[in-house]
């Protein structure tokens, strides 16, 4: 009988949990009695009681993010309801920092703070043996190399249709107030051979899709160095690797390495999160200025991976000047991807301790986003939450390559900015925007906000509108063709699009 649930909610199918794998793994005997659940932030909670309870278990264990904390609160609610002796658990990072403030700890029997991977066990091994343990359990640091490895519960569902998650080490040996991570002593690393033997499984078994959670990949230049080796010998199956960088450290081992790699097999995430000097002395952040823009731009000119760098707005200290500067600087070093994040205070992080000074203000429910401060007020935030969405489907999109610099110019920000206002003025949305009406509205904005030249304009978007495998005729140049052409183009058969589109192209 399996009477023992490890459960979780994914933000979307495609996520499959690595902390489920890493506490099922490391079961022992109870293994056999456990069970793993995964469900997703679009499932009904009344759906996920009724698949959690078919089994009748004894003790359902929840890991707990921020994504998921309020949607698994309604399930352990409804739980508490149906089944009162359930006996019900919590871990995770969201629940491992100020637990009595929380409801979802209130509704738990046990909440396990720290790295679970053998708490949980040993928890269900007291429950079995009839004692009763601790309400609040603070799981111990642990010995990496004793666990159990998570790799081989990754089914063949997981390998062909999901990413998988891996970790080479835990921790991060840096202090940036807003991140959990600054919590951690230093980082550790795995046994490398054991780990890459278990690589090597999942690629035997088809996995082509993998995610590195560690905070810092290129901490140390000889392990990344054994990683990215180990992987550039198999990569013409076809593998895609995402890793997490460390702006300023890219030692030569990396740099003769990474131009090897072929396109669309390597992704890198590189946290800047400010250019702002005091900023980042005041949130605790060390990152050298030159050695950041440096290898910023040598990634993007001598390698071909995908560069996707993050900027946070909110952080204590910086305005809406000091912000745009630091994306314009960002997006002079050509990431593929900016990703625009906006401050959150995570459960246990010291950038608390920055709250009274700069009456930063937060949501008092998850994201637990800011909503204004010293120098941001309320309206600002609101600014830059739609800028990012918009910045999301335009700019991160990849959908504008012809488009988007004769939109920026020579002052993203300011131009991004200004077209973000205007576009929430005229729709008052920022999701649910077919695709097609973007482009019209990108091009009523450029000729009557802009005052771009019609041709350029439109050489542009309808370059981008094939670029989008986009059939047909474009609303925007049908009514281009119609003012200039006389008869309106707009019942034109399917087929003559691209001829009507390379007519226009010729008149202009």
């Amino acid at each position: 009988m399996k009477d023992i649930i490890l459960a979780t909610i994914n933000a979307r199918y495609i996520h499959a949990s690595l902390g489920l794998r890493c506490l099922y793994a490391n079961m022992g005997e109870l293994q056999q009695r456990t069970q793993m659940r995964e469900f997703t932030l679009q499932q009904r909670a009344e759906d996920i009681v009724e698949q959690l309870l078919s089994t009748s278990p004894a003790i359902i264990g929840f890991g707990v993010y921020i994504w998921n904390v309020t949607e698994t609160t309604e399930v352990m609610r409804l739980l508490r309801i149906v089944r009162p002796g359930l006996r019900l658990v919590v871990g995770g990072p969201e629940v491992s920092h100020e637990v009595h403030e929380q409801a979802i700890c209130a509704l738990a029997d046990h909440v396990i703070t720290g790295a679970a991977d053998r708490a949980f066990a040993e928890l269900c091994q007291e429950l079995q043996h009839r004692h009763v343990p601790n309400r609040l359990v603070c799981a111990l640091p642990l010995d990496l190399d004793s666990l159990a490895s998570p790799y081989p519960y990754y089914d063949d569902e997981d390998v062909a249709h999901r990413v998988i998650y891996v970790e080479a080490s835990r921790g991060c040996p840096f202090k940036c107030e807003f991140c959990l991570s600054s919590l951690d002593k230093s980082a550790v690393a795995f046994d490398l051979p054991a780990f890459l033997y278990q690589m090597q499984q999942l690629i035997d078994r088809g996995a082509r899709q993998f995610k590195f959670v560690d905070r810092t990949f290129n901490l140390k230049a000889d392990t990344s160095r054994q990683i990215l080796e180990f992987f550039l010998e198999q990569i013409d199956k076809e593998l895609f690797l995402h890793f997490e960088l460390i702006p300023d450290r890219l030692p030569d081992v990396l740099l003769d390495l990474l131009p090897h790699f072929p396109p669309d097999s390597l992704q890198f995430e590189i946290g800047i999160q400010s250019f702002n000097p005091e900023v980042q002395q005041l949130i605790s952040r060390r990152q050298h200025h030159e050695r950041t823009c440096h290898n910023l731009r040598w990634l993007r000119e001598n390698t071909c991976a995908h560069v996707h760098a993050d900027l946070i707005f909110g952080l204590p200290g910086e305005n809406l000047q000091s912000f745009g500067n630091g994306f314009d600087l960002l997006y002079s070093l050509g990431p593929q991807e900016i990703q625009v994040g906006i401050l959150k205070r995570l459960r246990g992080t010291p950038i608390t301790r920055h709250t009274a000074e700069f009456d930063m203000r937060y949501m008092s429910t998850p994201p637990y986003r800011i909503v204004a401060h010293r120098d941001a007020d309320f309206m600002t935030v609101q600014r830059v939450l739609r800028f990012a969405r918009y910045w999301d489907l335009i700019g991160n999109s990849g959908r504008f390559p012809a488009t988007l610099g004769k939109l920026l110019d020579a002052s993203p920000f300011d131009r991004f900015m200004a077209l973000s206002d205007w576009l929430y003025g005229t729709t008052t949305q920022t999701h649910r925007i077919a695709l097609p009406r973007l482009f019209s509205l990108l091009h009523r904005y450029l000729i009557e906000v802009l005052q771009l030249p019609g041709d350029t304009v439109q050489r542009c978007l309808l370059e981008d509108f094939r670029h989008n495998g986009l059939k047909g005729l474009p609303a925007f140049a049908r009514q281009e063709i119609s003012a200039t052409d006389g008869p309106s183009t707009a019942d034109a058969p399917r087929g003559s699009a691209e001829r009507i589109a390379q007519r226009q192209r010729r008149h202009h």
